[in-house]
């Protein structure tokens, strides 16, 4: 055998890509000086594309199958380089082998809260994570905007820059989905449907088609979800009792914290009011003889008719007194708060209400 045949042995006959990797999307083929023999045999099997690049730009693109390399089927390559008449020497290329194969559980999570604005609890910090599974639908497009550099190219290579384009959008679907943030836990099918159309186009931008997209959880801080299993049990207590329930709490609060005659008096003029109510309620029983007969007392006046309040600029009820007796105790309504029942020409401020003025009158000032 001659030198030149020997050079000859040594140029690229037989290019396949045999991956044995669940991570990589593109795979660069080691050639020596980038020499191809023509007539070389290309394997390119199921979920692979096969794209050969010359001197940076791209040129042909091989799916699926098995070819024998020419002139005819590298019809751009031939124009790049000018073989007009056929050519049959070895020649120069890189060919990078592209998988389309689905990439699945591709985790996603905030790095950082996510600032949203609600309209009864203001500004609340969220966070969330999820999976998500992406292929390349555009090989060529790929390979030119990602990953045109380099032997070799991963899912870990690309998953920061996912991950922040998610996270983007994401709020983006948040913010217009409208919800509340407590309604975000029964909605994580809608949230995930809707972030996946927002993510389609930006992921379409990079020859990348998202094929799944999942929010597996929104969590928030302990004591906001406290206040909103508080404010969802609002509708469904006796709201009598839940006031006298927190009137109980504060004095044992107040007999913790407060110390000397001034915590002494506010205990003091705490109990004096559950005395009161004690007593009235004592009194009810009372008033029952021994043979179990209630005696002759006249019936109870007639509740004033349920309440609408104006809260965060819109319209909320109807409640009725005993409802907003608790919410006041609750710290949620104030005197200066609007309030209307039919018959009543227009808003007024609850302390200007004849119903609602003695509400005000059993909140204790603030401690000192």
């Amino acid at each position: 055998m001659g030198l030149f045949d020997k050079i000859r042995g040594e140029f690229i006959d037989v290019i396949e890509w045999l991956d044995s990797t669940h991570d990589t999307v593109v795979w660069r083929f080691p050639r020596y000086q980038s020499e191809i023999k023509m007539g070389a045999k290309l394997t390119v099997r199921e979920s692979q594309v096969a794209v050969f690049m010359n001197e940076g730009q791209i040129a042909d693109v091989f799916t699926p199958g098995m070819y024998t390399l020419s002139t005819r089927n590298l019809p751009v390559l031939t124009t790049l380089k000018g073989w007009v008449h056929g050519f049959n020497s070895p020649f120069k290329a890189d060919v990078f082998f592209v998988s389309t194969r689905q990439f699945t559980d591709q985790k996603w999570g905030t790095k950082n809260p996510i600032t949203v604005e609600d309209a009864r609890f203001g500004f609340v910090e969220l966070r969330a994570f999820g999976t998500y599974a992406f292929s390349v639908a555009d090989a060529k497009l790929f390979v030119k905007t990602i990953a045109a550099t380099g032997q070799q190219f991963t899912t870990e290579d690309i998953a920061g820059q996912l991950r922040s384009l998610i996270v983007t959008k994401l709020t983006d679907a948040i913010g217009e989905g409208n919800l509340p943030v407590e309604k975000f836990a029964a909605n994580i099918e809608e949230l995930s449907a809707l972030g996946k159309e927002k993510l389609d186009a930006d992921f379409a931008v990079w020859g990348l088609a998202l094929g799944l997209f999942l929010v597996e959880n929104i969590s928030m801080p302990e004591e906001l979800k406290k206040e909103i299993f508080e404010y969802s049990r609002l509708g469904r207590v006796d709201m009598q009792k839940l006031a006298q329930m927190k009137m109980a709490k504060g004095i044992e609060k107040a007999a913790e914290n407060q110390g000397g005659m001034a915590g002494m008096g506010v205990g003091m003029g705490a109990g004096f009011g559950m005395g009161q109510m004690m007593g009235n309620l004592f009194g009810q029983q009372m008033s029952q003889n021994a043979g179990g007969q209630s005696q002759a007392v006249p019936p109870p006046l007639p509740a004033p008719g349920p309440f609408y309040v104006a809260e965060n600029g819109q319209q909320t009820g109807p409640f009725s007194v005993e409802q907003i007796a608790g919410m006041v105790q609750a710290g949620r309504y104030t005197k200066e708060t609007l309030v209307w029942r039919q018959g009543m020409a227009q808003w007024q401020r609850a302390a200007a209400v004849p119903e609602m003025a003695t509400l005000f009158a059993a909140v204790p000032p603030p401690l000192p």
